[in-house]
């Protein structure tokens, strides 16, 4: 069953009324396929060509299984070395484990000082890089005070319920509010911690470099400025964002971000330490000297993008409000790109999407986040093949 279309004038109404955060649908059927490319006035890409074979220029992307259903509000996803998840709950604040083969659930516990109200609560997740040692698990969290980047030590032998250690406040003091709080964290190939993190509404943070809000910071695992970090002493890596909601990497170590637009454009960036994205001077491509325009851009409506995860030579993009996965190639691509778009409105919001390993994805929905319409067996995580 599709969930139901949106009118015209509704989807105009929400467009001012969410200023490109998310508004969302509600549930459907296993192993559905779809594709569209969407016009160059809604979704445009232009990049530099990367090394490696280009991807096809038409791809696919078909849900293969839903591996588990009736989450409440998923947010963060983290990949076990053995291949089961770990998925946050933004507003109950607690983490699950799913088994990779049956989707069976298992509470590991609360995340002491998770404040949920807005769009803030327990978001990101992310392992150590020393994971098979220390078994730290990384979460990026809004309190009464911040947002901020904790880890705690996962014992799997402990009760269910019980498997997490005393959070450990590596980084603090990330502004927080109602609307953007940014919240993915990921380790890059560098094994230094990436945070993507909002202004929180106040568009002046994203300019000043001296706040953490609406900037990429980067850290090291114990929540210091990483060294050769563009600017001296500071973990701000780029700035300029409105609110960073997707890392991931390609095989050239590049670093790419989504983020929400305000009335007008979302952005995918191709990610240059100490550059200056443009929020609020810029909003999308404005062609103005120091700001780095966005590879691709998206009416809000198409996309207000969350996750992003890289597999067979293209970025996957997981879209809220536009409620569909969008392919923008970038392995071997030269000049413009026309992103694909594939599963609109089958599934809803979708909130998270992981590298599964080869041409599989992770993709988790996000209907239960009190912006979607639930149905049966809301909120997913659902198995994709990609190409």
């Amino acid at each position: 069953m599709q969930r139901p279309a949106v009118t015209a004038a509704l989807a105009a109404a929400a467009l001012v009324l969410t200023a490109g955060c998310s508004s969302g649908g509600g549930g459907t059927p296993d192993n559905a396929k779809s594709a569209e490319s969407s016009p160059a006035t809604d979704a445009t890409s232009t990049g530099k060509a990367r090394t490696g074979e280009a991807p096809p220029e038409k791809g696919s992307a078909k849900v293969t299984k839903t591996l588990t259903e009736n989450l409440k509000s998923p947010w963060g996803l983290a990949p076990l070395p053995d291949g089961d998840l770990l998925v946050s709950s933004r507003d109950e604040g607690t983490i699950t484990r799913v088994d990779g083969e049956t989707g069976e659930k298992t509470d590991l516990g609360s995340v002491p000082g998770v404040s949920p109200a807005g769009e803030g609560g327990l978001m990101g997740l992310a392992l150590s890089p020393s994971y098979a040692s220390d078994h730290m698990v990384y979460a990026y969290f809004t309190t009464e005070s911040d947002n901020r980047v904790a880890r705690m030590l996962y014992d799997e032998k402990k009760p269910s319920g019980q498997q997490l250690g005393a959070p450990d406040t590596v980084f603090k003091g990330i502004p927080k509010g109602g609307v953007h709080n940014g919240g993915r964290i990921a380790f890059g190939p560098d094994k230094m911690l990436y945070a993507g993190t909002g202004e929180t509404g106040d568009t002046g943070l994203a300019q000043d470099k001296k706040s953490l809000g609406g900037k990429i910071l980067r850290l090291t695992p114990d929540g210091d400025p990483a060294p050769g970090n563009p600017f001296d002493d500071s973990p701000v890596y780029s700035y300029g964002h409105r609110n960073v909601q997707g890392l991931a990497w390609d095989e050239d170590k590049q670093l790419w971000a989504a983020e929400f637009g305000q009335d007008t454009w979302d952005e995918l960036n191709e990610i240059k330490a100490g550059d200056n994205y443009g929020w609020p001077e810029v909003e999308g491509k404005g062609d103005e000297e120091g700001f780095h325009d966005p590879v691709a851009q998206w009416k809000t409506s198409e996309a207000s993008p969350s996750g992003i995860a890289y597999a067979e030579g293209s970025v996957w993009m997981a879209g809220l409000r536009g409620e569909r996965l969008w392919r923008i190639p970038v392995r071997g691509v030269d000049g413009g790109v026309q992103p694909q778009s594939f599963l609109k409105g089958e599934y809803g919001r979708l909130r998270t999407v992981v590298a599964a390993g080869g041409d599989k994805l992770w993709l988790v929905t996000n209907e239960t986040d009190s912006r979607g319409t639930p149905e049966k067996g809301d909120d997913k995580i659902l198995e994709v093949t990609v190409k």
